[in-house]
């Protein structure tokens, strides 16, 4: 099956799509910030420059997409029946690159907390507060 669009049209609308600030990246940070907790973004040295560092509690959270990083089981997850070739490769070579990425920074001591797009709630956001709190607790002692 071909695209629906042309490929200027296409280009026009992939050239749109955001890496940074995007709006569940946004809402997450401003509730951090609210809760008191201070953080770095995209921090360049760390593997997979995650969306938010924070320093103190040696913890990274990444904001995906659920297309972008194929959540499991979402509705938002599958693959477009157009351009099959080229799609299923580059959603799976994203996949690999996530796992490598966060294998990484687990094995370097870091926390590494997953927020999909659309499970960010204020339950889960109080949830996340609370364990990185915790985590910070359980290291001091």
């Amino acid at each position: 099956m071909s695209d629906k669009f042309s490929t200027e049209v296409r280009s026009r609308i992939m050239s749109r799509i955001k890496g940074r600030n995007t709006k569940p990246e946004l809402k997450v940070r401003s509730f951090l910030h609210r809760a008191g907790l201070r953080f770095r973004l995209h921090k360049k040295g760390l593997p997979g420059k995650p969306d938010i560092v924070l320093p103190k509690y040696k913890t990274v959270i990444f904001v995906q997409g659920c297309f972008w990083h194929q959540h499991p089981g979402c509705k938002h997850s599958g693959i477009p029946l157009s351009n099959i070739s080229y799609w299923k490769p580059k959603l799976n070579r994203t996949i690999e690159r996530d796992k490598k990425n966060q294998e990484k920074l687990s094995h370097s001591g870091w926390h590494v907390t997953v927020l999909w797009e659309c499970e960010i709630t204020e339950g889960s956001l109080l949830k996340l507060v609370e364990e990185v709190k915790r985590a910070d607790e359980e290291t001091a002692e």
